[in-house]
Order: C-alpha cells, then structure tokens, then sequence
C-alpha cells in the first residue's frame, strides 16, 4: 500500500470530541443544501469546510450558529444538544465575510459592543478590549472609525471582536475573501498564531484551496450538500479519493485507463488517454480489466529533451505552452493521442540556457510512487 503521510504539527491530540455533526440534514423547499452529513471536529484544532458555490458548507457553518435550523439530525457542541438553544446562548462567535463593523462606533467601541451588551463591568471591557486589539495588532487604531481603516485592518478589528467575548468556538465564514492576495497570506499566518496562543476551536469556510490548505489541521471537502473526504492537508492533496477531490484540491492531470496488471505491490494500466503504461509501485482494490483512473500532480512530471529509460511512465510530445510564474514555470505538453498535459518545474537557476521552449519536443515520466489511482 502508499506509504501514510506524515502527522501534521498542527494537527491537535483526538482527544476531546468538541463539535459532533449527526445525520444533518437541511431541505429549502425542494432543495437540499446540505444532505446526511456526520462529521466530528476536536477542541482546540482549525478545521475547514472547502467547496465550491453552492455545496452547502455556509449552510452548514450557520446551523452551527443557530441561524438555520437542521430539517433532520442533531448537533451537539461541548457534549450539549443544540436543538433548542438559540445562537445568543451558544458558546460561539462568528465573523462574517462582509465583517458587519458599525461604521458609525470606533474600533474600540466595535470590539466592547457585545461585552457591553452582556453587562460587564466596565473595567473589564476595557482590559479585554484593550489585550485582544494589541493581539491583533490595532492597539494603537482604538480611536478610529472602520472608514478610516484598510481591508486587512478591518477584518482584524473584525477577529478581535469575535474573540473578545472569548468563545470556545469561533466560525469563520470566507474570513480573509475580501483581502488582496499578498495580504490574505501574510493574515493565513497572523490567524494560526492568534489561535495557537488563544486554543479556540476554529471552523473555516472558504472556498480558496490554498487558504483551506495554509489553515487547517483538517478539511472536510464538499460537493452537493455531502463532505466527500476528510483528511489532513497532506491526506486530501496527496492521497485523494475521487477524481472530484483530485481535481478540486490543486491542478491535476487525469488518465482513464483499463488495469491489466493487478498484484499486491504493483499494478500496471494501460491509457489510450495517455498513448502509454502507468506501472505503480503498490497494490489497489479494484477488479482486473476495470476501468480506473491516475492523476499525477504537475510537479511530480519530469520534463527533458532525451527520453528516459524504461518504457513504463514515459510519454513523448511537445510544448504547446509555457507559463513563467516566477518561482516556478507551466509547460502545457500535447501528447501524440492528442490530450494536453500540465507540467511545473521549480525555476531554481536564473539563468539556464538549455531550458525547454515552445515547440520543443520532449519526454515526460514520473516515479512509480507518483500516480494516485482511483476508481470512482
């Protein structure tokens, strides 16, 4: 079988069994948004819910809040039934995408709104308001007014009022969607720090792959209201499986192909989708002569000019494309069957005169270890 992954560090004990989604189901009508799905998420880990428009994990992520009721199944919170407890007695905060300041109170007074809603001395409100905007780094932006902010300061005022009331579960809903790209990566990284020193348990919707990718210590993926797969970052790019996580999470090249050699280390397919043999160094489950599919990553296709030894995983054809990304380039290779294969190579040398260019005829072959073989 594939060698397992390696445990993610951030990945917290399963020990203690937080959040317990059972047979949730929620109907609008005629449509179900989010259908049958059971899923567990422990205490103190940031768990995502990654799909697509549509897939149900919004839905899912306000039945969590209370906003929306299930039409069937329970969910439980701290070993509690949610079913009658209405979203102000929960012990959850959530921050929404359009992160809904007040516009017309400053930043201090939006983070003390809800601590001075529930009756807190003054005192304390501000010594709480004034620790959690210093985590966040606004101390020093107390005094102004959401206008006066930018995008990445408003959504840390936003954090830091979700966080002041110190929920022991904090949803987060497309958090970091309005952000330009630069600063959404720098905030991925100031958002595991805040929750590694605070341990609140954390759910993410989002549908950015990268994000899911960068926060979570597990993802649940979505597709039509049901979570298809479960898993570390490492499990769900690595080890997918089906062809809708492999094309989901990341880019991918798909090869349909018939198993004509089944043992227990190795099996071989043979793809007219790819005008070649795939040999893969480990066993599957599934029938001889059945239809499977391999997807192998860009980054685990090596492209040259001479062709490699061996005829298994090798296929000649000739750069169509080529995408200079920077810290990597995209070559778009057409096979001789036709079909058009994604290749990215790390641009490690600045200058490289023997580099591969349009029109170029070339080799492409990959590790027996390289192929994840999938049969639905």
């Amino acid at each position: 079988m594939a060698e397992k992954p390696a445990a993610n560090p951030r990945q917290p004990e399963r020990g203690k069994e937080y959040v317990r989604i059972q047979n949730v189901t929620k109907r609008f009508g005629d449509f179900t948004a989010v259908n049958n799905v059971s899923l567990t998420i422990y205490q103190g880990e940031i768990f995502c819910l990654l799909g697509g428009s549509g897939c149900g994990k919004t839905t899912l992520l306000r039945m969590l809040a209370g906003f929306e009721n299930p039409t069937s199944g329970q969910i439980f919170i701290d070993g509690e039934d949610m079913e009658d407890c209405p979203p102000y007695d929960r012990p959850v905060n959530m921050m929404f995408q359009s992160y809904a300041l007040f516009p017309h109170m400053s930043v201090e007074k939006n983070v003390a709104f809800g601590l001075e809603q529930d009756g807190l001395p003054k005192a304390e409100i501000s010594q709480r308001v004034g620790e959690i905007l210093e985590l966040v780094k606004m101390g020093q932006f107390a005094r102004r007014q959401p206008h006066q902010l930018s995008g990445g300061q408003r959504q840390r005022v936003a954090l830091a009022r979700s966080l002041v009331k110190r929920p022991k579960l904090l949803l987060l809903d497309e958090p970091l969607g309005a952000l330009d790209r630069k600063l959404r990566e720098q905030t991925q990284f100031e958002l595991l720090g805040i929750q590694e020193r605070l341990g609140v348990t954390f759910v993410v919707v989002t549908h950015d792959q990268e994000e899911a990718m960068t926060l979570a210590s597990r993802i649940g993926v979505m597709n039509r209201g049901e979570i298809v797969q479960v898993g570390t970052p490492t499990e769900i790019y690595e080890y997918p499986t089906t062809r809708f996580v492999a094309d989901f999470i990341g880019s991918v090249n798909m090869f349909e192909g018939r198993l004509t050699e089944d043992e227990p280390d190795y099996v071989r397919i043979e793809s007219a989708d790819l005008g070649g043999r795939i040999y893969v160094d480990h066993g599957i489950s599934a029938a001889p002569d059945s239809t499977v599919w391999a997807a192998i990553r860009p980054e685990k296709i090596e492209i040259s000019r001479e062709r490699p030894q061996g005829s298994d995983n090798t296929v000649g054809g000739t750069v169509k494309e080529i995408a200079y990304l920077g810290d990597m380039s995209v070559y778009l290779v057409r096979l001789q069957s036709g079909r058009i294969v994604r290749v990215s190579q790390p641009n490690a040398e600045r200058r490289n005169q023997a580099r591969i260019t349009w029109d170029d005829s070339v080799w492409l072959s990959w590790d027996p270890s390289s192929p994840v073989i999938l049969t639905q």
